[in-house]
This record gives C-alpha cells, sequence and structure tokens, in this order.
C-alpha cells in the first residue's frame, strides 16, 4: 500500500474552492440521495423475494447462467461458488441482491428469455413474478454505472455518469478527502471553470482506459477516483521539479518528505500497474492509471498553449515564539526522528528518550520511540516505553486498537519478560472490555485478581469486565468471577444477578 499527498497549500477563503466544494456536494447528493435509498429499498424487495417462491424457480437458471460465464471467464469461479453456498443454505435474500446486480440476467429474465412460455413453470413464475415486481424499486446504480461487456457505443453517457457513483461510504468519503486535497490547488491556478471541464475529462479518459481494459469481462465500474487520479497528476505536472512537501505512507511506515512534484507521476502510475498486476480485488487500478494519464497529457497541453502561475507554497503565520521547553522538545523530536531515518536506532533510541522526558503523553513522542526500542527489548527504555505508551487515554476505538497492539507486540518482545504494573493493569482492562478482546480482558484481570495487594480501582475493573461478559452472553466465563465478585464487590447489581442463577 502507498500513497503521498501534499502539503504545500492550504486553501484560501478569500476565494475559496467552490466549484471543488460544489463537485463533492454533488457526489454526496448522488450517494445519500439516491444509491443509499436505493440499496434499503433492494433490502426490502430481497426479504419479500425469499418469502415469495420465486428462489425456487429463478436462482437455478441464475447458477446456469453463473456457470455458463465461468466457463468463459474461470475466474468468476469464486462468485459462482460462494452464490451456490448461499443457495444451498436458503440465503435466497443474498441471492437477491446479487442476481439485482447482474443486470444482464435481470433484463433477459423480465423480458421472458430466461423461464420462456413453453417452461412447465411459465404459468406459476408470470403470476409470482407480477406480485413482486412492481414492488421492485427501478435501477438506479445499476443504469448509471458502466457496464464493461457493452462496449463504447452502448450507453456512452456512462462514461461520465460512473464517476458520481460510489459502492460504499467509505468509498465515498475516502474519494472526497483526496478530491478536496488536490482539487482546491488546482481550482486556484485554473479558475474555476478551466477546472470543472478538465475534471470532467480526467473522469472520462479514467472510464475509457478501464472499459478497454476490462471490455468483455461481466463487471462494472463505479467511482471518482479515475478523475481524482487525474487531478494528482495534472498538479505533479504543474509543479514540475519543484520540491515539495508530500506526506506519504508505504505499508505501516509513513513519514514526510520534500520530493520534485513530476518525479511522482511515475511513482503513482507505476503503483497503480503493480497492484493491478497483483489482481487486487475490488478496486479498479487501471482506471486510476487512465486517469493519471489523462491528468498529465490534458495539462502537458494546456501548459504548452498558456502560462500557468501554480500557486507558490504558503507560508504559515508567524507564530508565537516558543518556551524554552518547547524548544527543546521540538529540536529533541527532529534530532530523534532523523537519527531514525538514518537507520541509526541506538542513537535514536536515546534520542526519543530524552523528547519523551519533555513530551511523556505526547503518542508523536511515544509510538516512534515504542518502535525505535523495539530493537533493544531488553533494555530498561523499551519497558518505559512500553509503560508510558500502554497508559494513554484510549479516547476512542482507533486508540483501543492501537493500545491492543502495542500491548501484543510488548508482550511478544519483551526480555525477559513483560512488566505490567496494577496501575497499567486497570487502564488495560476496561480499554479491551471496549474491544471486546475478552481474552486479554480476562487474562489481565486475572493478573490483578492474583496480586498481593488489592488496587483501588480493581472492584470497578471487576464490574465492567462482568457487566461486558454478560452482556455479550457468555455467562460462562461471567460465572467463572463470581468468587471474586463476592469478595471485592458483593453489592454490586452484576454480582446479585449472577448468585440468583446459581440458585
Amino acid at each position: 500500500m502507498f500513497f503521498a499527498i501534499p502539503l504545500a497549500n492550504k486553501p484560501t477563503w478569500h476565494a475559496p474552492p467552490w466549484m471543488t466544494v460544489l463537485i463533492i456536494v454533488i457526489n454526496m447528493l448522488v450517494y445519500w440521495g439516491w444509491q443509499a435509498p436505493e440499496e434499503r429499498a433492494v433490502e426490502r424487495s430481497a426479504e419479500r423475494y425469499a418469502r415469495s417462491g420465486l428462489a425456487a424457480l429463478e436462482v437455478p437458471h441464475y447458477i446456469r447462467h453463473l456457470e455458463q460465464r465461468v466457463r468463459q471467464a474461470p475466474e468468476e469461479k469464486p462468485h459462482l461458488e460462494g452464490i451456490q453456498a448461499l443457495w444451498k443454505a436458503r440465503e435466497d435474500a443474498l441471492v437477491y441482491q446479487d442476481m439485482w446486480q447482474e443486470q444482464h440476467f435481470r433484463e433477459a429474465l423480465l423480458a421472458g428469455q430466461v423461464i420462456r412460455t413453453d417452461d412447465p413453470q411459465h404459468a406459476e413464475w408470470q403470476t409470482l413474478r407480477a406480485q413482486l415486481t412492481p414492488q421492485e424499486p427501478k435501477p438506479f446504480t445499476m443504469r448509471w454505472a458502466q457496464y464493461f461487456d457493452r462496449g463504447f457505443t452502448d450507453r456512452p453517457e456512462t462514461l461520465l455518469t460512473a464517476t458520481f457513483l460510489h459502492g460504499s461510504v467509505s468509498h465515498l468519503l475516502g474519494n472526497m478527502v483526496f478530491l478536496f486535497l488536490f482539487g482546491f490547488t488546482l481550482e486556484m491556478a485554473l479558475g474555476s471553470g478551466l477546472y470543472l471541464l478538465l475534471y470532467l475529462l480526467c473522469g472520462v479518459g479514467a472510464s475509457a482506459v478501464s472499459l478497454w481494459s476490462h471490455a468483455g469481462t461481466a463487471t462494472y465500474g463505479l467511482g471518482a477516483s479515475g478523475a481524482i487520479a487525474g487531478l494528482m497528476a495534472m498538479y505533479v505536472v504543474m509543479y514540475k521539479l519543484r520540491r515539495i512537501q508530500f506526506f506519504y505512507m508505504l505499508f505501516f511506515y509513513f513519514n514526510y518528505a520534500r520530493w520534485p512534484a513530476l518525479m511522482m507521476l511515475p511513482v503513482y502510475m507505476a503503483h497503480e500497474l503493480l497492484q493491478q498486476w497483483l489482481g487486487g480485488q475490488g478496486v479498479d487500478y487501471m482506471a486510476h492509471f487512465g486517469g493519471l494519464l489523462s491528468g498529465a497529457l490534458l495539462m502537458a497541453a494546456l501548459m504548452a498553449v498558456k502560462t500557468l502561475d501554480a500557486p507558490a507554497n504558503l507560508v504559515p503565520a508567524a507564530a508565537a515564539p516558543l518556551s524554552d521547553d518547547e524548544a527543546q522538545a521540538q529540536a529533541s523530536i527532529q534530532r530523534a526522528q532523523r537519527l531514525t531515518d538514518e537507520l541509526d536506532y541506538t542513537a535514536a533510541h536515546q534520542a526519543w528518550h530524552r523528547a519523551a522526558r519533555l513530551r511523556p503523553r505526547d503518542p508523536k513522542v511515544l509510538e516512534p520511540w515504542f518502535e525505535v526500542a523495539q530493537h533493544f527489548p531488553d533494555s530498561e527504555g523499551f519497558h518505559t516505553a512500553a509503560k508510558l505508551l500502554l497508559t494513554l487515554p484510549d479516547t476512542d476505538h482507533a486508540a483501543r486498537k492501537r493500545l491492543h497492539a502495542h500491548f501484543h507486540t510488548y508482550l511478544k518482545l519483551a526480555k525477559p519478560g513483560p512488566r505490567l504494573s496494577a496501575n497499567t493493569l486497570v487502564h488495560l482492562v476496561p480499554a479491551f472490555v471496549k474491544l471486546h478482546a475478552w481474552d486479554d480482558a480476562q487474562r489481565l484481570a486475572g493478573l490483578l485478581h492474583r496480586s498481593t495487594s488489592v488496587h483501588p480501582k480493581w472492584p470497578d475493573t471487576l464490574t465492567l469486565l462482568v457487566n461486558g461478559l454478560t452482556q455479550n452472553n457468555q455467562w460462562e466465563a461471567a460465572m467463572g468471577w463470581l468468587p471474586a465478585l463476592q469478595t471485592h464487590a458483593p453489592m454490586a447489581p452484576v454480582t446479585q444477578l449472577l448468585t440468583r442463577q446459581l440458585k
């Protein structure tokens, strides 16, 4: 996984990027106004379908349709096997939702070309269909998505309309974030009208390359990511060799770097081709590649006939003078990061330790220190970094997931073994309960229970754990804690509940 986004500019509200905002609003209106309601309507229709008796008549024909497609495209076999498994499990509603997206089959089915008049079941099917079909929603997403087996001349408008459709909320929101990050700078440089025209052309170019690449396959494409890839290419071509600060992520490593902007174009394109070659599922990498190619060619052609002033890198407003402690902290962090980048882990370990003394509750200091300290799992610094990191506030689900991951890393690497204080344990147990990481929560609670002294927070921690177990129907595990509850929290409601269960 790789991505890189520029940090060179920020929007100015003296000349707001209204066109970028408008494109984002249109994408959201299409999804929330039509696609999401359609999805809910299809789910309701699927429930009616499962009760109608039509599945017994139609699904065997649908499976034969998929079997025929697999003979032409063996890579579709997992899809067929999935539908066969659903049919065997009598998940008729889920089969219907899949069938809904197979537009060719549905068209043939509703036109009477699947269950024909000479079929003994035709009269029964026609009666049941007449009852269900008027209640089915009119297709929207499938009407405006791009089908790869239809060619360029059949519904050419979908080359553009497909770029305003999305498959899920995360798909939509992820695309809109990148649209804004690249779009507002280009709108500042091009003006709203020209920017909109080039955006739409990039979308059409991305769809065209995708259609050419996937021609003949029984799938469809949608999403703004191809057009947004065009904006990415236009951005780096516009800045050419000017050094731009990028935030980048490669797998699990992320950092900042200043690179010549144009250098990113072959990197972006190679990444999309590599992902396509690796056979990434569910992502149309060739649409991304087509968008990059279209954006690069369009911007190069535009710059050949028109002088563009790329927005200068904006300098942040002068900040208030730093305190001595803050200046020392920033200097320590910069030195530690430089040593980490240079792979001088011994010096980096010491530098992060000094930075942590100045910022002992800053995850942006503790996490890189913990990562570097993993090279020295028997050092005092590794145990200290883990202790500080594992007692950070679990403010949200993402923070708790990070806490859980750090906990397991520490358990795996710590030498001669982990050092978990009672204060750390009473912090981790509630966080793991919220994650439903029951094995780890009970494991740590057991350490607390067996400790020589009772922690002041142990009764509350214990009742929180057992309440969580009961609410998730883990009664046997909850019962195992009853003796501890009767000792440390005898009046707690959950103690009374479990006591009654024994009677």
